[in-house]
């Protein structure tokens, strides 16, 4: 047996399950969003009137609507929290590791648990209305997540409050990558802690900040288990996701649609992604 052959055969299992497992059900998928098919009739082929009818689609478009507003209501909130955590928790002090695995526990928590926590901590006559009422302010009539205005961005507070830990724990890392010494000698030069951060700090923690501005963006656009552990999609918190988990799983089977507008945000997430590198890229020919 030749090296070729004897690498294939070692490679062979990997590829078979990349083969049937990736390859095969993107490839059905692609093909599936090209079709009417639904689960008890054959599939016929209509070519792209899948997303010509998801462009027209209210449900959808209002679901692209509330995971824009999820996505861009977290994800600044989420990183600037998490950067300052970070800057605090950098230096040492008495029971800093305490502070660190504390603000790093939600993230290891399961999220149906944790959703289940705030549903409760949401609900009518719970502890956050009953806070609220306490500092004057008129809680929804029958909790947080059962009125249009506030179901969402109770969400929002809950996925914020999951995620800044593990965002903290990454910009840690990145702040202990950055040498002392530019410090040291920026502190000797007069330079107050304003200009220590904004340009020595921000500069070299960019390749860290794109990296979480993009996964955290891949993580906002998929958002579901909250969505559907604490509201099933009521009171105008329907996401995409869940919008393709209702068209493929609950309202008619329609497989063929679902995968249209599963592609449809791979597409978006695909685009939003780049932006982060193009910003940082465009920055850095402009310091050139």
């Amino acid at each position: 047996m030749t090296q070729r052959w004897r690498s294939l055969a070692l490679l062979s299992p990997w590829l078979l399950t990349l083969a049937l497992f990736w390859l095969f059900p993107i490839g059905w998928s692609i093909y599936l969003s090209l079709t009417d098919y639904q689960l008890f009739r054959d599939p016929s082929f209509i070519g792209i009137a899948n997303y010509l009818a998801l462009l027209r689609d209210s449900d959808f478009l209002g679901a692209l609507e509330n995971t824009f507003v999820f996505v861009l209501g977290t994800i600044p909130v989420t990183t600037v929290i998490a950067l300052a955590l970070a800057l605090l928790l950098q230096h040492p002090f008495r029971g800093r590791t305490l502070f660190r695995a504390g603000f790093f526990l939600p993230w290891l928590t399961s999220i149906v648990v944790v959703a289940l926590i705030f549903t409760n901590l949401f609900a009518r006559g719970g502890y956050l209305a009953t806070l609220a009422s306490l500092l004057g302010f008129t809680p929804p009539e029958y909790g947080f997540l059962f009125d249009d205005r506030t179901a969402l961005f109770a969400i929002m507070g809950m996925d914020v409050w999951m995620s800044v830990g593990y965002y903290m724990l990454i910009f840690l890392a990145g702040l202990e990558a950055i040498p002392r010494e530019l410090y040291d000698a920026a502190t000797v030069q007069g330079a107050s802690w304003w200009r220590r951060f904004r340009s020595i700090t921000l500069p070299l923690l960019r390749p860290v900040l794109g990296y979480i501005l993009v996964i955290n963006t891949i993580k906002s656009f998929q958002v579901f288990t909250e969505i559907f552990v604490m509201t099933k999609g009521k009171f105008d918190t329907a996401t995409i996701v869940f919008f393709i988990y209702e068209q493929a799983l609950t309202t008619d089977f329609s497989f063929g649609y679902a995968s249209a507008a599963a592609y449809l945000l791979f597409l978006i997430i695909g685009l939003v992604s780049l932006l982060p590198f193009l910003a940082f890229a465009r920055q850095r020919r402009s310091l050139w």
